[in-house]
């Protein structure tokens, strides 16, 4: 005799139950579909219950669950046949298609007008002419027999469309993403009430497929897409670099260097290109990349603030864009190991000077942006809400900000004598009030600056927390002070952009400033020598190229900045 079959209300299932009193189904109508109608069952309604026979009416309200499920069950069946029948005959269609597709060979018509071979971004001028392009497959659309390409060469988007013959070749139906293409043909305003790029499209008449992309599972978009981990698309970064938004910010970088030289020169400020391996440090040892050059310890350079001091005498006022290095284990939002420095000495200035000539630079540089139709449409395109900054700069001494930031309750970590952070009862990091002589951290600058919302300067910071060439402030009856005639720029939602200061003039003061950090005047002998032979009042600053885009164009990172960004633990690709 047969076991019965179970069945519990309260604790059954009908996905896992198999009718054992271990495992018995839920409801009645689902056992009676998955087991014989001659079968025995038996029911209860909780767990605590006996088992029962069932009722006849509870017996036949379930052969009516029991029939409605095996008429959908039939349903499923003949719908998975049917498409099942349909998909092959779908696939027997497509391969007929595709080896009817390599009988067409397309040819060029050389009765037809010679085509104007052009970049995309200068099509405009060629409307209502044959024109051949070359570019990258960008996004590719199929709507019946006509195949929609948008081709993208790096200067600008065309819309391209395929129909008839063209349409019809092995190539067009195996197209795959970012395959490299040659279009030629018409080039057509869109009709009115479409919309393209350039406000144009290509009816192509002859194409051909340069270097063909992969399909299946090494397509592009299975590489990579959207949501993909930053860990893939930093390895893919050479791939990143093709989406729209990638590509825009770094075409606004460009746009934004030839900003700053248009502006930089404007002030009759001279480009020279200093050296980037070195043997001598500017922000401290702690952060200097260093190396054997042929027996002998160098650097990659922090900064080239100290050879630009050098070329003030012969040159005048100069700056360079030129990449730094240093060695911090900083993985912030903000840090780079190699980042790109835009940096400017300029003679016979004072404090305030410099503070506005960094004002005027800033503020030229946005300008010459926006005036420009490109740079504007992109910097609308990465930042809608975008606004110039107003001028004048708002100005915070440093005593002034320690204030401020204790007044808005911003503090800081308490640390420990080896600078380590102290914690509380519970394992918390101690939060303390700032006070004069700390050093205001990353985090508490941009709360500050984000709440102020606007540009600020921090000026006068003390000397220990500086490096060893900044110009110390005079004070009463010509004393100096322990403050420095340095500055920050600091932005908001990204911090600090610039840093600047006045220089040590007289050389008596400088080599007590190399004594006072323990640094050897030898090799700074030519640095040393700026004071030497005709000393004067000078300053500088150096600009973080990538903390100033990621400022213009609204990027959560300065990673998004760089071409191939560097940081702790990342040198590839």
């Amino acid at each position: 005799m047969m076991a019965p079959i179970h069945i519990d209300e309260a604790a059954g299932s009908d996905i896992s139950g198999d009718g054992t009193t271990e495992q018995p189904y839920q409801t009645l109508g689902v056992a009676l579909f998955s087991h014989s109608s001659t079968e025995s069952f038996l029911i209860r309604k909780d767990p605590t219950g006996t088992y029962e026979e069932p009722t006849q009416s509870s017996l036949k309200k379930a052969k009516k669950t029991a029939d409605g499920l095996e008429k959908k069950k039939k349903k499923a069946e003949e719908l998975a046949e049917r498409e099942a029948k349909e998909k092959g005959e779908e696939k027997e269609r497509r391969e007929k298609l595709l080896e009817d597709s390599k009988k067409i060979v397309l040819e060029e018509d050389a009765s037809l007008i010679k085509a104007k071979k052009a970049k995309i971004s200068q099509l405009t001028e060629l409307r209502s002419q044959r024109v051949r392009v070359f570019g990258w497959v960008h996004r590719l659309r199929q709507q019946k027999d006509i195949i929609f390409l948008v081709v993208r060469d790096g200067t600008g988007y065309l819309q391209t469309v395929l129909s008839g013959r063209v349409a019809q070749t092995y190539q067009a139906l195996t197209l795959t993403l970012e395959s490299s293409v040659e279009v030629v043909g018409t080039l057509q305003a869109v009709p009115e009430g479409k919309t393209a790029p350039g406000g144009h499209e290509l009816i192509v008449d002859y194409w051909q497929v340069v270097g063909a992309a992969p399909g299946a599972e090494d397509a592009f978009t299975n590489r990579l897409n959207e949501k993909s981990d930053p860990s893939i698309q930093a390895d893919l970064r050479h791939l990143v670099l093709r989406g729209e938004t990638a590509s825009s910010v770094l075409r606004l970088r460009a746009f934004l260097l030839t900003a700053f030289r248009d502006a930089l020169t404007s002030h009759s400020l001279i480009e020279v290109t200093p050296p980037c391996l070195v043997q001598t440090q500017v922000e401290g040892g702690a952060t200097l990349f260093k190396f054997d050059y042929y027996g002998q310890p160098a650097f990659l350079t922090q900064s080239s603030q100290l050879y630009l001091e050098t070329c003030l005498p012969s040159l005048g006022d100069v700056f360079c864009v030129q990449e730094s290095f240093r060695a911090e284990n900083s993985h912030t939002r903000r840090h780079l190991s190699e980042y790109t420095h835009l940096e400017a000495e300029l003679a016979f200035i004072t404090f305030s000077d410099l503070m506005d000539h960094i004002e005027d630079i800033i503020c030229k540089t946005v300008d010459l942006l926006l005036a420009n139709p490109i740079s504007a449409a992109l910097v609308k395109q990465l930042n809608p809400s975008f606004e110039p900054p107003a001028r004048p700069f708002l100005r915070i001494s440093y005593v002034d900000a320690i204030k401020w930031l204790n007044e808005h309750g911003i503090k800081r970590p308490e640390e420990d004598a080896e600078g380590n952070a102290v914690k509380d009862e519970s394992g918390q990091t101690k939060m303390v009030e700032h006070a004069v002589g700390d050093d205001i951290a990353e985090a508490a600058e941009r709360q500050m600056t984000d709440i102020i919302g606007t540009p600020v300067f921090l000026y006068g910071f003390p000397a220990e927390l500086k490096a060893f060439y900044m110009k110390k402030m005079p004070g009463k009856d010509g004393e100096k002070t322990v403050f420095t005639e340095s500055c920050d720029l600091l932005m908001p939602n990204v911090g600090e952009i610039v840093g600047g200061s006045m220089r040590i003039a007289d050389m008596e003061e400088l080599i007590a400033a190399y004594k006072r950090e323990g640094i050897d005047p030898e090799p700074y002998y030519w640095f040393t020598d700026q004071r030497k032979y005709g000393t004067c009042e000078h300053g500088g600053y150096g600009l973080g190229v990538e903390r100033f885009l990621a400022w213009l164009a609204n990027r959560f990172t300065v990673r998004e900045c760089s071409l191939y960004p560097r940081w702790p633990g990342r040198a590839t690709p």
